[in-house]
């Protein structure tokens, strides 16, 4: 059996130049590109790039699928949205890690599982779980936190990927919403092969999310009654090419003024071992297909 390599790259925040289109087209002539996007496949041969290199100067998404088991999924982030102190607290390396790159921070998403079926259709996977960058922006952590338990959750299937003693491991901050994802988060969990019966057990600590009003005149109030001098700090960093940055900050802000008091305090949080042993347990009981959760597959 040939071996399989799917690379995509997306270009979110900006389209590539024609200097850099043209440095990226000498990596692979058989590339299909676009000004925001590249794919390329490979059965008998290997990329000559460097998808780090690629996300660091190029790109703002990624992913990486073969016929052996792996998905890996990257986002390019503005750095402070969220913070590397913020990401630090979901790692699970090495399925979950980061790196810092001049203006960004990168996040490294991985899951391996080399008896798990394999579907050829990959294409529009990237485009469906895209979004997820933009909610991290704006400091939606439910990604992050379902990479995390995505990554522990496999821990079922391979008893060597981590040490025993992570066992004992507390979860991060549970974010609020976890029963109710937004589409490219489902789509997320079915690329990381969230356990569904997992999910439902960490939802039980997850608040209810607070959603933003529909009415635009909202955020125009809160807006108006910012600081002039911060409005001008604001305007300032436009100025300098930087209104993705400031339209992120001040959503973001935004957000946290209105959710303040807005939800009950969750549950304590729980070991790694309690949600492993809740979600086997769950399982027992009712089994997959009445826990609710639908986690698409790639």
């Amino acid at each position: 059996m040939h071996e399989y390599q799917y690379y995509e790259f997306m270009a979110l925040d900006r389209p590539l130049d024609d200097r850099q289109r043209a440095e990226i087209r000498a990596l692979s002539t058989g590339a299909r590109m676009t000004p925001i996007r590249f794919i390329d496949e490979y059965v008998t041969s290997d990329f000559h790039g460097d998808p780090r290199t690629m996300m660091e100067r190029y790109y703002d998404a990624h992913l990486y699928v073969t016929n052996w088991g792996t998905h890996r999924l990257m986002f390019r982030l503005p750095r402070g949205f969220p913070g590397a102190d913020v990401v630090h607290r979901y790692l699970a390396a090495p399925y979950v890690v980061f790196w810092t790159h001049g203006p960004h921070l990168i996040l490294d998403l991985t899951s391996e599982d080399e008896d798990g079926d394999w579907v050829e259709d990959t294409e529009g996977v990237l485009a469906g779980v895209a979004g997820v960058r933009a909610e991290l922006i704006v400091g939606d952590l439910r990604p992050l936190y379902l990479a995390w338990l995505a990554a522990y959750g496999r821990w079922e299937e391979d008893d060597d990927i981590f040490d025993d003693g992570d066992m004992d491991r507390v979860e991060p901050p549970v974010p609020a919403g976890l029963d109710a994802l937004t589409p490219c988060q489902l789509a997320l969990g079915g690329l990381m092969r969230l356990d569904p019966a997992l999910l439902a057990v960490a939802a039980e600590g997850s608040p209810a999310r607070y959603d933003l009003p529909d009415d635009p005149d909202a955020l125009a109030d809160w807006i108006g009654a910012l600081p002039p001098h911060a409005k001008d700090r604001y305007l300032l960093r436009i100025a300098e090419g930087g209104a993705i940055d400031v339209r992120a900050d001040l959503l973001r802000r935004f957000h946290d003024a209105i959710e303040v008091g807005t939800h009950p305090v969750g549950r304590p949080r729980r070991t790694v071992g309690e949600l492993l042993a809740a979600a086997r347990a769950l399982r027992a009981e009712h089994g997959y297909a009445d826990l609710g959760a639908e986690l698409p597959p790639l």
